[in-house]
């Protein structure tokens, strides 16, 4: 890295002092705590993970430590930051501001909203440095954010300092939030879910990015994440944290395959996607109890690969439930000159493959591979350039009104995000029952009664495990986990003969993760389902499809039998993908 001065004069030597102390920290909201009584320590260099479910306490915790926490919280204890004696609670936000991005920084789970989108960014970066003055004047400022953006590995920095955030992709605006978090060498490094949102060879770059960033800055760095495997693979040190106190804490070699505590355990156990019960269902933090730690081999059965249905007689290739053939797709940009014509993006190139009924099928690719634009095709929502796609018999080209409700009635779709798609307004007994008020969606296209509706939505929400007061409640009055379950029972209200799910698990917790995975296994086996799984985790993938299809760049490289492919992948893309997935298993036998 280049050196360039800082007038830091004022830092105490770097062995007198840790990057980070607490003591005794306790958050709490007018009703009850959120953290309590938490200590831990974090010395210059060291790197240590922060881990928990949603409603943990962890982000609290990091709130708390860079002085962000709202006015509707109140905090007790003691937080430090590096050389500076003053503590961080009740320190007020003028003072606190001081210290963000001098003494300490941090880089959030969704860089767009760190990024101010009408700023360049090396304009950003430059900024950080003449708010604490570690640089004499904006030219200064300005030659050493580009030295940063060298730093950080963004690609031609002195020209990707003139682009708005906009104009970059997701992992490279994670680089410029890096970039400006590190811009003052600040003590200590706070990171908050930082890759959650990245594909997975995005990832592996920037976690190696913050371990080299950290070692040669010896700052020291509080991880905080869900996904255990990424602890695994960058910190030294552990807190695990359960309704806001720390159940657990020691190196990783120890935790990860020793644990004490049950909640550790559990977690270990449902981040484990290689490993099933008896009956083949992922281990949860609750049923985690027969869960075998690290190189000892499982006593525990696989899932078969294809759902538990009586054996019949192969389908024939004519009678493919879907059926694409050399699909293309182009989108034309915006012209960025009169003079030439507008470019054009081929969003899919020559895309063909098959699913036969009751298949589990798995699209895996990274963003900017299709997997969209093929989704959106496959449900009818957009229509190819060229090639031909047909479902159900249905050919989707060009389909007239009457297709694309025979289309409706035989494939639903699951969202990543199910809040997005649940109206907050409407009870959630009302939301299941939507699809039943239109008597297209229905097969034989029937209408049924109020009473018949009442019915089968308390089927439907018995199916997915939900309590049966849901119906009376609203969307907000459940987790993430929860309103998954609640789109899920939607979708399959109507009895469709294709369930389609976009990226259904990616943004819960791994326990609960574990939880939908196992819930979508055993409804696409007793509703007699066909499959499609949307993702671009692979360690889903892997344990939920007997099929798989490898999309890069609009194109499948590669498609298959899922553990063939896995096991024996050949293509680059697909192997280059295998390789950067962390999982918890390669943690544990790295020990």
């Amino acid at each position: 890295m280049t050196s360039t001065a800082h007038p830091l004069a004022n830092r105490i030597p770097v062995a007198d002092h840790p990057a980070l102390d607490v003591s005794g920290l306790t958050v709490a909201t007018d009703e009850h705590e959120l953290v309590s009584n938490l200590t831990f320590r974090i010395e210059r260099g060291e790197r240590v993970g922060l881990i928990g479910e949603s409603g943990s306490g962890k982000s609290v915790t990091s709130l708390a430590v860079m002085g962000l926490l709202p006015d509707s919280l109140t905090a007790t204890g003691r937080v430090t930051v590096g050389g500076d004696d003053r503590n961080v609670i009740g320190l007020g936000e003028a003072q606190a501001a001081k210290l963000r991005g001098a003494n300490m920084a941090m880089v959030f789970q969704e860089p767009m909203t760190a990024l101010n989108p009408l700023l360049r960014v090396g304009r950003q970066i430059a900024e950080s440095m003449l708010i604490h003055g570690t640089q004499p004047d904006r030219a200064a400022a300005e030659r050493r954010a580009v030295e940063l953006m060298t730093d950080v590995g963004l690609p031609t920095p002195a020209e990707t300092a003139r682009a708005y955030p906009h104009q970059l992709s997701g992992g490279q605006r994670q680089r410029v939030v890096l970039a400006i978090a590190l811009a003052n060498d600040p003590e200590l490094l706070v990171c908050d879910e930082p890759t959650t949102a990245l594909d997975v060879t995005v990832q592996k770059q920037v976690l190696k990015l913050v371990l080299e960033t950290v070692s040669r800055r010896s700052t020291g760095l509080l991880f905080i994440t869900h996904d255990l495997a990424v602890v695994g693979e960058t910190c030294e040190r552990v807190l695990v944290m359960n309704k806001g106190v720390v159940v657990e804490e020691g190196p990783i070699d120890r935790v990860f395959t020793r644990p004490q505590h049950p909640y550790t355990r559990g977690l270990l156990a449902a981040s484990d996607l290689d490993a099933t019960d008896t009956a083949g269902r992922l281990f949860t933090v609750a049923t985690a109890a027969d869960y075998v730690l690290g190189r000892s081999v499982l006593r525990t059965a696989q899932r078969p690969s294809a759902p538990a249905a009586p054996a019949a007689p192969a389908a024939p290739t004519s009678a493919a439930l879907v059926r694409a053939e050399q699909l293309t797709k182009q989108y034309r940009r915006d012209r960025t000159s009169l003079r030439t014509p507008a470019p054009t993006v081929d969003a899919l190139r020559g895309v063909s493959f098959e699913i036969e009924a009751g298949q589990r099928f798995g699209i895996v690719g990274e963003s900017g591979s299709g997997k969209s634009t093929l989704l959106r095709i496959l449900s009818g929502l957009d229509q190819p350039t060229s090639g031909t796609i047909d479902v159900v018999g249905r050919r989707l080209n060009g389909a007239r009104h009457a297709d694309l409700a025979e289309l409706r009635k035989n494939l639903q779709i699951v969202f990543q995000d199910p809040m997005a798609s649940l109206d907050p307004r409407m009870r959630i007994g009302e939301i299941i029952a939507e699809p039943l008020m239109n008597a297209a969606n229905l097969q034989g296209g029937i209408a049924v009664s109020r009473k018949e509706r009442a019915a089968l939505v308390a089927e439907m929400v018995h199916a997915v495990g939900l309590p049966t007061d849901s119906v009376e409640r609203f969307p907000h009055q459940f987790s993430g986990g929860q309103r998954q379950r609640i789109s899920i029972a939607r979708a399959l209200v109507c009895r469709p003969r294709i369930l389609v799910a976009d990226e259904p698990v990616s943004a819960l917790d791994v326990s609960v993760r574990a939880q939908v995975l196992n819930l979508l296994a055993d409804l696409v086996d007793e509703y007699e389902l066909t499959l499609v799984f949307v993702s671009h985790d692979l360690g889903v993938v892997r344990h939920l499809c007997d099929r798989v299809a490898v999309m890069q760049r609009g194109e499948i490289v590669e498609q298959g039998e899922t553990r063939a492919i896995y096991d024996d992948p050949s293509h680059p893309y697909t192997r280059s993908l295998i390789e950067a997935t962390p999982t918890i298993r390669h943690t544990q036998e790295q020990e």
